[in-house]
């Protein structure tokens, strides 16, 4: 701005300059003129006078202008004046006004063009039913879904969720996941998340079931040492689900079984941060070089606590100098990794948030914290919420409601699905959620579905 500020300055001057030679120009030539005519006209009379001439030639001289050489010594040099400082403004160096620069868009800025132009085009309806991912059961009804038919297609026309998660009652072979999962895509309105629960050891649906690679569960990967393994863990996984047309893990681990009793004893990478956050890095890469999305799980840190929040409430007594020292430097590197989502859990850590609530509902853990202080720009999706550390004690529709106002993007697997898809609805009618906050959220989901529209 200070180099356009100094050229536009040096522009004025430049102009002003030319305006004043100009006029100086004018004023000379005017002077000069007027002695040429005195001294035309004593010339003149000298000539009638002296009777040198005849009189027509002095008609014929007098409609003429006089050569430079027939001109006195005293006007010859006036009008040498005149043509040097005519010549001189002629070489005056006028600088054009500068073209303005066209730039083209970057990936990023198309990619948000994109974005909004499909954004502002959704009913609200659909936004909102954007921000769930659900079983195929909870939108079609079925007992369990194996195939992507009429049924499918029908629900997903009704409800156009954000994403769908599958388990081992929906996958039977790997031509029948494949031929659901292209089907799921092929009918959903908009880009849908196709998800598992794929960690390796004994949280695998797909390995679980003979398809794709056994992987070693992180506790034993941690073990060895070598980050390396955790890496190719996340390659293997990722080939395989991206080649089964899932585009959505909720893996890897990122807790520490730091506690006596974890909950996430082989689950997790180990107990020290330090070594901790290496492989869970790694693993991203693996995954997401595969074009399948990591999810971190489970912020700010379920492993620090005894308690399972399927069965009821579970806590953490960790102090917050603790939870930034040790959990939370496992989540930074996976953020630094480039994990596009992040899995809050139902532990209540009094520590962070404050209160006894669960972490989902914590403005200042999801927004204070993971928004703002770590630079989290990625989805943010709670845990199951027909879990019973919510689903005891909340509606579904207020479990949801308060979650989204927490900083929660997307609701996964609600106890009611259409009861928190019309509780969000109202509260976006009684103007207790804005349209622009969905919005926000669907800025961040849309920026994982729609990058592979942009050209790298």
């Amino acid at each position: 701005m200070d180099s356009r500020n100094e050229l536009q300055r040096k522009k004025r001057e430049e102009r002003k300059k030319r305006r004043f030679r100009n006029q100086m120009i004018s004023y000379m030539v005017t002077a000069i003129l007027i002695l040429a005519m005195a001294a035309g006209i004593v010339f003149g009379a000298d000539r009638l006078l002296g009777g040198k001439e005849e009189n027509g030639q002095n008609r014929q001289d007098a409609s003429q202008e006089p050569s430079r050489e027939s001109l006195p010594d005293g006007q010859q040099e006036k009008q040498d004046i005149i043509d040097d400082l005519l010549a001189d403004e002629e070489e005056i160096a006028v600088t054009p006004e500068p073209t303005p620069e066209v730039t083209e868009p970057t990936p990023e800025e198309r990619l948000d063009e994109i974005i909004n132009a499909n954004i502002e085009a959704m009913p609200l309806e659909d936004k909102v039913a954007g921000l769930f991912v659900v079983t195929p059961e909870s939108i079609t009804g079925a007992s369990a879904v194996i195939q992507a038919g009429e049924g499918t297609r029908d629900a997903l026309a009704r409800y156009a969720v954000g994403g769908l998660i599958y388990f081992a009652q929906n996958i039977k072979s790997e031509e029948q996941l494949k031929e659901m999962l292209a089907n799921t895509k092929q009918y959903a309105k908009y880009p849908v998340f196709l998800a598992v629960d794929e960690e390796g050891g004994t949280v695998a649906r797909v390995a679980s079931a003979g398809i794709g690679p056994k992987v070693e569960p992180a506790g034993d990967i941690g073990a060895t040492g070598d980050t390396g393994n955790a890496y190719n863990a996340g390659a293997a996984i990722g080939g395989a689900l991206a080649d089964l047309g899932f585009n959505l893990d909720f893996a890897p681990v990122a807790d520490l079984a730091n506690v006596e009793g974890s909950i996430m004893e082989g689950r997790a990478y180990g107990t020290d941060a330090g070594t901790a956050a290496g492989f869970v890095a790694a693993m991203v890469k693996g995954l997401q070089e595969q074009k399948v999305s990591a999810c971190l799980k489970h912020f700010p840190g379920i492993g620090s606590s005894a308690q399972d929040t399927h069965n009821g409430m579970a806590s953490s007594d960790r102090t917050e100098e603790q939870f930034r020292a040790e959990e939370l430097a496992v989540f930074r590197a996976g953020i630094d990794a480039g994990a596009q989502v992040i899995m809050v859990g139902h532990m209540s850590a009094p520590a962070l948030t404050g209160d006894n609530e669960p972490c989902i509902f914590s403005r200042r853990l999801l927004t204070d914290i993971l928004r703002e202080e770590m630079d989290y720009d990625g989805v943010i999706i709670t845990d199951a919420l027909n879990m019973s550390a919510v689903s005891d004690y909340y509606g579904a529709d207020e479990a949801a409601i308060m979650a989204v106002l927490a900083g929660c993007d997307m609701l996964l697997m609600p106890e009611d699905f259409e009861k928190a898809y019309n509780g969000i609805l109202q509260a976006v009618a009684d103007g207790n959620i804005s349209v622009e906050r969905i919005d926000d959220s669907l800025r961040r989901i849309y920026r994982i579905k729609y990058a592979d529209m942009i050209a790298e």
